[in-house]
């Protein structure tokens, strides 16, 4: 923590990337500022109660890390400092019951499907609900899809060029399993055998995200035991759990598995990093021609440099043509959980994303991350102009099959 903060020069090129600093114009609300408080407060000289309102309002979207001049990791800076200041802070029982309903939900798919469903129900009684819950409810799709089980192993078509793990993800298998199998099918038509531990479970970004340093822990360790040695990379197809597992050095930083932690995040790539890596199988052209927006997961693009790679896949697909977001580098307001405890802030800035996509023409968006799909979603729908949304993966999908 102490090297991020002594990196920092305060030049400021980071505040016109920060969408808080945006929305707000304060400069505690910057990451300059946010850096500023914390050293502050690690050195004994701001108490804790007076500067979390603004820790609390950063997005951890790292768009500041891409605008950074000066190379300060403020991502090794803002998780350590959350759980830090988790372990210290006084909330009230109606904060700690709505976090024990995130932490005991979200990580689990068939809790967090259970939830979804009985949430549903409870929607005529949003207003007299704990606003992170309300939230919730408005983020809910109008259906659920059913559950859609994965095999242990997904078979190459053809001669296989490569064998890869999969991680299968929490959320998204709830509201929008369709992904998964989406990526298998792509992946197989690739030469690509994919494995799909039994053993795995949520990867911990959620957890990391919300302070609950432990609980991300606990939920890591059971992928380090779970995913095999014998596989070319761990595949992930959601921008916040690849971010979250390529941070476990970081969150077992002192602790037994460290060394094991370091190489198991070596291993892990983004689907779309590894497809363009080993070179992809020419789709033939989606029926119709097809203009798409794609849109930059904070996770994928500022967390882990991916870019290029999603924006290759999608322009390989014959009839797409491919249309660029207005300030790309913003966040969407998703963030992990952001969406549930700021939601004021997270729908004002969701929906200038929004504007930004309806103002390209683009007739549907791509990107990598569930979280993004549902939020854009949302504020697309509030503005009353809905667009489908789909994964990279689904895309690619699409035009494997157009001719089946």
């Amino acid at each position: 923590m102490a090297r991020a903060v002594e990196a920092c020069v305060h030049c400021g090129f980071c505040l016109s990337a920060c969408p808080t600093y945006k929305v707000l114009g304060e400069e505690m609300d910057s990451p300059r500022g946010r850096i500023f408080l914390m050293k502050e407060n690690l050195e004994g000289a701001l108490a804790l109660e007076e500067m979390l309102p603004f820790i609390d309002r950063c997005l951890g979207c790292m768009a500041c890390v891409t605008a950074c001049p000066s190379g300060v990791a403020y991502g090794e800076l803002i998780a350590p400092f959350r759980a830090r200041a988790e372990a210290q802070r006084a909330r009230t029982p109606l904060d700690r019951v709505t976090r024990l309903l995130v932490r005991e939900t979200l990580p689990f798919p068939g809790r967090f499907r259970l939830a979804a469903r009985t949430g549903r129900l409870a929607r005529p009684l949003k207003r007299l609900l704990p606003t992170p819950v309300a939230a919730m409810l408005d983020l809910l799709p109008a259906t659920l899809p059913p559950a859609q089980p994965l095999p242990e192993i997904y078979a190459a078509v053809g001669t296989r060029r490569a064998r890869v793990a999969l991680l299968a993800g929490c959320v998204q298998q709830a509201l929008a399993p369709g992904i998964n199998w989406a990526t298998l099918r792509v992946l197989a038509q690739n030469g690509v055998e994919v494995v799909i531990p039994p053993g795995q479970g949520c990867c911990g970004s959620l957890s990391m995200h919300i302070g609950e340093a432990k609980q991300a822990r606990q939920l890591a360790r059971r992928n380090l035991a779970a995913f095999p040695a014998d596989v070319d990379a761990i595949v992930t197809n959601a921008a916040g759990c690849g971010s979250g597992m390529h941070e476990y050095g970081l969150l077992f930083a002192g602790e037994p598995e460290a060394d094991a932690a370091h190489a198991f995040a070596h291993r892990v790539k983004d689907v779309s990093v590894f497809l363009a890596e080993l070179g992809l199988d020419p789709p033939p052209p989606l029926p119709e021609p097809l203009t798409l927006a794609y849109h930059d997961a904070c996770h994928l693009g500022h967390a882990q440099g991916v870019t290029a790679q999603p924006r290759a896949l999608l322009r390989a697909i014959p009839n797409v043509t491919l249309v660029e977001i207005a300030e790309a580098e913003l966040c969407c307001g998703s963030a992990g959980t952001y969406n549930l405890e700021q939601p004021a802030l997270a729908q004002e800035i969701g929906q200038h994303k929004a504007r930004n996509i309806i103002a390209t023409g683009a007739q549907a968006v791509a990107t990598g991350n569930i979280g993004c799909m549902t939020q854009i979603q949302s504020c697309l729908a509030q503005l009353g102009h809905p667009l489908p949304i789909w994964h990279t993966m689904e895309v690619l999908d699409r035009a494997y099959r157009a001719d089946s």
